[in-house]
């Protein structure tokens, strides 16, 4: 074999290990994306009076919010921030808006990107409490 043949294999061999490795790369971070959205840490309930519901982002427009939770009168509020990712969910909260309420949510830890939401609690029920 000439060094040009050898050259030329390497230089193949070289392009398409890197190919391989972006390829890898892309793929491995959309499996860990998915994995984080699907699989729940932890799954809840919280009671109180949503303070604050708004859209948020730049591009990826996520409903941002917080709920207000007193256990005592005169006491202060805790607040819980949460995100809601789906639109109907959104307009349940939004025609609740003024009473107690109840939601469920779902704990996501590692969500590689603010794009899917700014918390690590995701809503996806709502309803109306006591």
């Amino acid at each position: 074999m000439d060094t040009k043949a050898v050259a030329s294999k390497a230089k193949k061999v070289a392009i398409r290990a890197a190919i391989g490795i972006v390829v890898l790369g892309i793929g491995g971070s959309a499996l860990y994306t998915f994995a984080t959205l699907q699989f729940s840490y932890s799954e809840g309930e919280r009671v109180g009076f949503v303070q604050k519901l708004s859209k948020k982002g730049w591009i990826c427009k996520t409903n941002e919010g917080e709920l207000a939770m007193v256990n005592i009168v005169g006491q202060n509020a805790q607040i819980f921030p949460f995100t809601v990712r789906d639109d109907s969910v959104a307009g349940q909260i939004e025609a609740l808006n003024g009473h107690k309420v109840s939601l469920q949510y779902k704990e996501h830890r590692g969500v590689p990107s603010t794009c899917f939401g700014e918390t690590n609690y995701y809503v996806v029920g709502v309803k109306k409490a006591d």
